[in-house]
């Protein structure tokens, strides 16, 4: 018995799947073309998860992963962070050891990339890839973010290569941010620019300095969004001087 996606489909809310198809623009032509939703609110799923998580197995994740619903996947990928976040550290060892009976953080880490093609939505992305990828990837070799980001079959798996970098961010190395989102810069994507802005305002945040040093040879010919995005918290008059020039 899936006893998460049981939890999940029984907080099915139909008058709010119009709003949330509308939001996460599932009409013809749009990113979201064709997403199906149950009407869940997302504190409402991470409730739930918060609450299923330790009864999920590996074969129930696949079952909501593989969902034609939105909130249900949304649903496995907060799981799976949930299972990975458990995990704890063998004693002189960086490596993380098992979170629960039958799953390790490799474990995480491999169902997570074998199922971008299920990651199909901006929320999904944001909402797992940092607390996994980037947790994961603190102590390790990062190449992979950056295979993502140049080699991405959609722009969901680029996008995880960039956002991934927030927790970098957070420990206070910037670097990756920036030389990813080098890769990105002239991305067609208006998802793409929105994501490469948000995580360099964030590292602006960290080092100002830094930022307007990487600003400095690239705004001029940068998309218009991501510069917004990207000196969003700067002062309203050098924010003006950046968009007037």
């Amino acid at each position: 018995m899936n006893i998460l996606l049981q939890a999940i489909t029984a907080r099915a809310d139909a008058s709010q799947v119009e709003g949330l198809s509308r939001f996460f623009k599932t009409g013809p032509g749009q990113y979201g073309e064709g997403d199906k939703f149950l009407g869940i609110k997302v504190p409402v799923t991470r409730e739930l998860v918060k609450a299923c998580w330790r009864e999920t197995s590996l074969q129930d994740l696949e079952e909501c992963i593989a969902s034609e619903y939105h909130e249900v996947r949304l649903a496995a990928l907060l799981t799976l962070v949930e299972i990975f976040s458990h995990g704890k550290r063998s004693s002189g060892k960086a490596e993380r050891t098992e979170t629960k009976p039958g799953m390790k953080q490799q474990d995480c880490v491999d169902f997570y990339l074998a199922h971008t093609d299920r990651i199909n939505n901006w929320d999904l992305v944001d909402l797992s890839c940092y607390p996994l990828l980037g947790v994961w990837l603190l102590d390790k070799d990062r190449q992979l973010l950056y295979d993502l980001a140049r080699n991405g079959k959609t722009i969901w798996e680029q996008r995880i290569g960039i956002v991934s970098t927030m927790t970098f961010i957070r420990h206070g190395q910037l670097q990756d941010t920036f030389d990813i989102a080098d890769i990105l810069l002239h991305h067609p994507h208006d998802l793409i620019h929105k994501a490469v802005g948000w995580l360099l305002r964030e590292a602006g945040k960290r080092d100002k300095d830094a930022l307007v040093q990487y600003l400095e040879p690239r705004w001029q010919t940068m998309p218009r969004t991501m510069l917004r995005y990207a000196i969003e918290k700067f002062p309203e008059a050098e924010r003006q001087q950046y968009l007037k020039k």
